[in-house]
């Protein structure tokens, strides 16, 4: 049976920079950040005052407030942008995707924001208050089954949870199901609204994220000597991903290949990532096996870049490591600088960056890069977008747990 090419038909995204696909990408070419005090709740007694926010959403509007009842945050916003991958595939929103159709999402923490509410209404009320919604609003996989449901996907649904990892594993995962004939096309991507006060509180209880609340908008610094941590995000992210002989036997748009995955477990430590970045140089060394490409083939790199002080050198240690002396030519960049950290939806933003980055020939910044690191010394692209011709991109995404995925796409 002859392997399938798997290509991007579809993409669709709300996010701190948009809730939409063009005005996010010209929001990440010039370098703007999404990053600002958070407004959905009160945050004034937290450690941390800001996160990466979507903006101009509501629900209550969108599907209205019978059907927004029944989500958790992450779930709404999963359901906004896969309508908007459907379309740009080429697809009916209004008839059922069918049996031929597959469904993947990843998620770091699922519905978080719904947990914490049930917990408190426990707390403050008892059990017979509680809503009879909460678990399906809770449960890690509400995002996969209401998506399937809302767009009539019957073929096989998967949902991951490798933390950070969890999307850029999902798009890896579904590109293997069109390789192996068991569907022509999935909708796939991933989806976080961890945005709450007891994740960002626990989060900083642990010193991952960034406390610089005097400038929000600067926090997030990957590879620059003085960044202190990540910042939280949330919003969706989905792609479509089709047979290539699928694609062209309907006449539909593509927007570039899917060449590449691979992924690793460091079995080191439950958040701190393996020395050198180890297990991410072998994450990168089967993306690359699997293209079938060598690595000086590589143009761009869309990097995990979280602003952490242990992943942003692991990370440039391990791209040393793999490609050598090369490693200072290929092109580097991090979208987190100006998203923040969209968890389980992280790897799936990036596949879109990264993707756009190749269909465009422009290179997103590093904003806020103002001060390198010294260990930090590979080309990061700071403050300003590059136009270069790009072939061949690789996406990179780590995840609490010793997860690693790593992704690959070509122009053709």
């Amino acid at each position: 049976m002859t392997k399938q090419r798997v290509v991007v038909t579809g993409l669709g995204t709300i996010n701190p920079l948009g809730n939409n696909v063009s005005d996010t990408w010209q929001n990440l070419i010039n370098g703007v950040s999404g990053i600002d005090y958070i407004s959905l709740f009160d945050a004034s007694n937290l450690p941390v005052t800001f996160a990466g926010e979507v903006k101009n959403f509501d629900a209550n509007e969108y599907m209205g407030k019978q059907n927004a009842r029944k989500l958790d945050r992450s779930g709404q916003l999963s359901i906004f942008a896969a309508e908007e991958a459907i379309k740009d595939a080429g697809f009916n929103i209004n008839e059922p995707l069918g049996d031929d159709f597959g469904i993947i999402f990843g998620t770091g923490i699922g519905g978080i924001g719904a947990t914490e509410n049930a917990v408190r209404v426990y707390d403050e009320r008892g059990s017979s208050r509680i809503s009879p919604l909460a678990i399906t609003q809770l449960m890690p996989n509400s995002s996969t089954g209401q998506v399937a449901i809302k767009y009539g996907i019957r073929g096989p649904s998967l949902t991951i949870t490798t933390a950070c990892a969890a999307s850029a594993n999902a798009i890896g995962e579904a590109k293997r199901m069109i390789e192996q004939n068991i569907v022509s096309k999935v909708l796939v991507g991933g989806t976080e609204s961890g945005t709450t006060s007891m994740t960002i509180g626990a989060f900083a209880q642990i010193k991952a994220l960034s406390k610089q609340n005097d400038e929000p908008k600067k926090a997030c610094k990957p590879f620059d000597k003085n960044r202190d941590g990540f910042v939280m995000a949330e919003g969706s992210t989905v792609l479509i991903l089709e047979s290539e002989e699928s694609a062209k036997r309907r006449n539909a748009n593509i927007h570039g290949y899917v060449s590449g995955y691979g992924s690793s477990t460091d079995a080191h430590h439950i958040t701190a990532p393996s020395e050198g970045g180890e297990g991410a140089v072998r994450a990168m060394k089967d993306a690359i096996a699997d293209a079938d490409i060598e690595s000086k083939s590589i143009d761009y790199i869309n990097a995990h870049g979280t602003s952490t002080p242990a992943n942003d050198l692991n990370e440039t240690l391990a791209i040393k490591s793999l490609f050598g002396d090369d490693a200072y030519n290929v092109k580097i960049s991090s979208t987190k600088s100006m998203t923040g950290h969209l968890l389980g939806g992280g790897g799936a933003f990036e596949a879109m960056a990264t993707i756009l980055s190749i269909k465009n020939g422009k290179i997103p910044p590093t904003i806020n890069l103002e001060n390198p690191d010294e260990d930090c010394d590979l080309n990061y692209t700071p403050t300003k977008y590059v136009e270069k011709k790009l072939n061949i991109a690789m996406s990179n995404s780590f995840g609490f747990g010793g997860h690693n995925a790593v992704l690959i796409f070509n122009a053709e």
